[in-house]
């Protein structure tokens, strides 16, 4: 070792002496000359980065390895007493599927000389559209017996519309008509001559038109609009205008919690105006001009099991002809909670409305009313329920529940008192109209609190029979009014059905209990004083048909099977027993 290092120092030595020759002297540089080290931040690059040429191999040791697994059974035998029985399999009875078509027309034929036509037409577009027409004519030309003056009546309404489906909302225009024709037949018996009786003109017709347009938005906070423009007058030169423009918003509120539903919010926007040539007193005009705005917040949501609705109702009136104006605030809170899971549910509330009467609201709930009306509108300041429903055994339900409301300015029906006493036909030498002689009704507006109770049951007694009835007693309390004119206090229905895949019925049994209504001393102008009580009525009717195929099929209809000869409304006694039968087709374009 020692040798090795001896030798490695004369070696060196000689390299020293040999670099260590003598050059020639220059001149000094008196620049120096450093190392600048430059320090730089790193930033790598894939391209930068190196492959790995081969993947390394991996060798398990022979304790690693998967070993074999051999399985043994061992059969032993085991004594056993099952047999099984062969048996049929069963079948869902679903019934034959039904054919639905998109049109049809029927026309039916009936005594007192009625015939009924209907004709209803619907079609899709390829471009995600639709449209249809419907139409209905009924007619009854024969007089109900022992009326004086003509009875007969008709109905003809249609609607045209058309339906369309864009990307962010639906939009849908009808149009609709109606022709109505009546008589005011009820003149009191055994007081008017026949010559009299012969200039009467009885004959009353309506005429309404309207015109619709709806907007539907998906998912937007204006959920849907609607602007409704209708017309309505008569043979005696009343007209009425009504405009309603109702949109419905729905605003996300999860900003305040996450668990919060949306707000829904109703708003509507109302004109109503009109006039009547006179009014029954004398020959002065009546007009009337109102218009309404609303506002209707509510939230629905569950809590504890509660599912609860809270809400208000605001409104803004303004009577122009009156020159009355009302701010009116509502509550909407209902309550419902099951008692027993899917078996039996309670549910409470109170809510209020304002509610714009119209000459032709009117007239569909008595024809037989007078082109001579004050029209106003009714607050309902409140009306509170309680009530149950739920389900037995899955086929019969029931829903029974108590309420009490109270009304201001409430219309109510009264018989107009006659201008004629039997033997003229003028009063002050002024021609006496169809509606003037005692067989026409006006209204009486009254502030009426009414106790209401309510029960509806319906039961499925088979596949193919249901069975529903309801009943209701309401008890009335008015603040000037002596009764309740023409309002009864129980009311019932009971209703059957059957259907197969033939035939089909439906039975309705319509029970109305006692009214009231007014009886004048003398001609008009004269004071009440007495009270008529129309009697209770029982209608029962029946309609059915059988079908021949899914395109043709045959109906019937039986009304007032008892051939009860009772009053609607004072001196207007209802046809008797009535049969209309008729065929129906359906098909497809």
């Amino acid at each position: 070792m020692k040798k090795s290092v001896l030798i490695f120092l004369i070696f060196f030595g000689f390299l020293s002496s040999i670099a260590q020759e003598t050059k020639p002297l220059t001149a000094k540089d008196t620049v120096k000359t450093e190392v600048v080290e430059v320090i730089t931040t790193y930033n790598p690059e894939i391209a930068d980065a190196n492959k790995i040429k081969r993947n390394p191999t991996i060798k398990l040791s022979d304790k690693n390895k998967k070993k074999k697994l051999t399985y043994s059974i061992f059969s032993a035998p085991v004594a056993s007493t099952f047999i099984p029985k062969s048996g049929v399999v069963k079948g869902i009875d679903v019934g034959v599927k039904e054919r639905i078509y998109d049109n049809y027309a029927a026309l039916g034929f009936g005594n007192y000389k009625s015939t009924l036509a209907e004709l209803y037409i619907h079609n899709y577009t390829r471009f995600q559209s639709e449209y249809g027409i419907s139409s209905r004519y009924q007619i009854s030309q024969n007089n109900i017996n022992n009326t004086l003056l003509d009875s007969d009546f008709s109905n003809f309404l249609a609607t045209l519309f058309y339906k369309r489906e864009e990307r962010y909302f639906d939009w849908k225009v009808s149009l609709n008509t109606e022709q109505n024709s009546y008589n005011w037949y009820g003149l009191q018996e055994n007081t008017f001559a026949p010559n009299i009786i012969d200039n009467i003109d009885e004959n009353q017709k309506y005429s309404y038109f309207n015109a619709t347009g709806e907007i539907d938005f998906l998912d937007a906070y204006l959920d849907k609009s609607t602007l409704s423009l209708s017309y309505f007058t008569d043979d005696y030169s009343s007209s009425e205008f009504l405009i309603n423009l109702n949109t419905n918003f729905d605003f996300p509120i999860d900003f305040i919690s996450r668990r919060l539903n949306n707000l829904e919010v109703q708003t509507g926007l109302e004109y109503l105006g009109g006039n009547f040539a006179t009014n029954y007193a004398n020959e002065n005009e009546l007009n009337y001009s109102i218009f309404t705005a609303k506002i209707h917040p509510k939230y629905q949501d569950t809590f504890g099991g509660f599912n609860l609705q809270i809400g208000a109702k605001l409104f803004a009136s303004f009577d122009d002809e009156n020159s009355t104006n009302h701010f009116l605030v509502y509550p909407d809170v209902k309550l419902q909670q099951a008692i027993i899971k899917e078996k039996l549910t309670i549910y409470a509330g109170v809510f209020g409305d304002f509610h714009t009467n119209t000459y032709k609201n009117f007239t569909e709930d008595n024809q037989f009313i007078s082109p001579t009306q004050f029209i106003t509108q009714t607050a309902e300041k409140y009306n509170a329920f309680l009530g149950f429903n739920g389900v037995v055994n899955n086929d019969f339900t029931f829903n029974i529940s108590a309420s009490f409301k109270e009304e201001e300015d409430k219309a109510l029906f009264v018989r107009n008192n006659s201008k004629s006493s039997g033997v003229n036909n003028s009063l002050n030498g002024v021609a006496l109209k169809g509606y003037e002689y005692g067989n026409s009704f006006s209204l009486l507006y009254d502030d009426v609190k009414t106790t209401s109770f309510l029960a509806e049951l319906e039961y499925d007694l088979t596949k193919r029979i249901t069975l529903s009835t309801n009943f209701q007693f309401d008890n009335f309390t008015l603040a000037t009014q002596t009764e309740a004119w023409n309002l009864p206090a129980i009311q019932g229905e009971f209703t059957a059905k059957y259907k197969n895949t033939k035939w089909y019925a439906t039975t309705n049994i319509f029970y109305v209990g006692e009214r009231k209504d007014v009886l004048y001393a003398g001609i008009f102008p004269s004071n009440v004083n007495a009270i008529q009580t129309l009697d209770a009525f029982l209608d029962v009717n029946i309609n059915g048909g059988y079908h021949f195929n899914d395109k043709f099929s045959t109906f019937i209809r039986l009304n007032n099977i008892l051939n009860t000869d009772y009053q609607r409304f004072a001196n207007f006694t209802v046809q008797g027993f009535q049969v209309l039968g008729g065929i129906t087709y359906k098909f497809d374009f």
